[in-house]
Parts: C-alpha cells; structure tokens; sequence
C-alpha cells in the first residue's frame, strides 16, 4: 500500500477507503472480532507520552476531521495477525481448526498452544516515518529488524499459517483510519505537518516504547485484551 499523504487526496481515488462500512462506519467502529499478538504502547514511559504528543499533533492538523481515530489505550504494534470472524481464507485461518469454528474456539485453542512459549527474545523499535493515520516502525537497528522478524516467524507455526505478506510485513501504529480522503489542497499541508511531526518525534523518542509482546483478543479496534503474556 502506499501510504504517501499523496495516495490520500480525492484525486487519487474514485471511491471511499476500503475498510469503511467493515471496521468502522461515520459513527464510529464496527464489530470486526479477532485476536492477534501485540506490543502495547507504554504509556508510563516518558516517550510514550512523545507519541501520544505526535497523535495530539496529527489530530490538529487541517481536515482531521476526515480520520477516525482510536482509544489512545489501543495504540499497539502488531507482530502478527491473528484470526479474523470474517476473513477464514486458507493463510489466515488455523490448518488444524475448522473454518467454519467460532473465533472464541480459536482463541482458546491458541492460548492453548502458546502455553510455555518462547519468543527470540527482546527487541525495540523507532519511527521510519509518519504517515497519514499513523506511524510506520521498524526496528531500532538491524539485529532489532531481524529479531521482530523471528518472532513472527516463531508465532506462524504457533497458529498454523503463513500469510501472503508475511515476509513484506510492514510494521506500523495505526492512530487512525481514512472516512474521507484529503481534498487536494491539504495534500501540502498534510506533507509539511507530518515532516515537522516525524522530527519532533524522532529527536524525542528514538525509540519507541512498548510492552512486551501479548496474544490478545478483540472485539473491534478499540480495545486489545491481553490473555497470554510472551517472552
């Protein structure tokens, strides 16, 4: 996907964002039931509050309005997609579970299998840019990158499936989700304000600060439960 401030604007698009009418709607979000292995933005550090300032600035800039954003509490880093009640496709839904099995089946099941789990061990992240909706990630240095790799890895043979992306995966903190697209006339706007919000950022918090990784499961993007702590 490109998430340049340019693949925003109206122009760029005959029709509304993709996910618009599945996981939310103009009046907030939509059921959309699924679990998933996160790092949590941590809030009590100092940085986190760098972050929480970067989404305060986002939220100010011209034609806002135009992305819905979640709960502050919910700003997490996905290391690997769970299941989906509505997208039971062959690399994404459990080999061993049957595809028409409740996602609460499924989430049991894979507490389950993560019981005495071993990650590849720890690893932090920074900011590679600011983008419409929120921040792409990616690891602090090389050895970071590889070992967040690891883990997803790790976690594809843990629940039985290896997506179509799963190797160009890009790492992200969604702040938000498109309802309209940027008229044209803020596309410069949106470009400025971001470059001033990607160095701010940056020079405040090198790294990002997030808590470990936990198995969790969701009722739609507002909240993420944490049902099984990793290592």
């Amino acid at each position: 996907m490109d998430d340049t401030v340019e693949a925003f604007a109206e122009s760029a698009h005959s029709g509304p964002p993709r996910r618009l009418g599945q996981r939310y709607d103009r009046d907030g979000f939509l059921p959309d039931p699924g679990n998933t292995v996160v790092r949590h933005l941590d809030l009590d550090a100092q940085p986190g509050q760098v972050v929480l300032a970067a989404r305060s600035a986002m939220m100010a800039l011209p034609g806002a309005e135009r992305f819905l954003f979640t709960p502050v509490e919910s700003l997490h880093m996905t290391i690997f997609d769970g299941v989906l009640d509505n997208r039971r496709v062959a690399d994404a839904w459990p080999a061993w579970m049957d595809p028409d099995a409740p996602v609460e089946d499924v989430t049991r099941e894979i507490c389950v299998r993560l019981d005495g789990f071993e990650g590849p061990g720890e690893f932090a992240v920074r900011v590679a840019k600011v983008r419409p909706g929120g921040l792409e990630l990616c690891g602090a240095t090389e050895a970071d990158e590889a070992v967040a790799r690891d883990w997803r890895e790790a976690l594809s043979e843990a629940f039985g499936y290896r997506q179509g992306e799963h190797d160009r995966y890009g790492f992200h903190m969604t702040f938000a989700y498109s309802l309209d697209w940027l008229s044209d006339d803020l596309v410069p706007v949106w470009k400025e304000g971001l470059a001033r919000i990607q160095a701010d950022l940056v020079a405040k918090a090198p790294v990002v600060p997030l808590r470990p990784p936990a198995f969790c499961r969701f009722a739609d993007m507002t909240r993420f439960e944490e049902l099984v702590g990793l290592r």
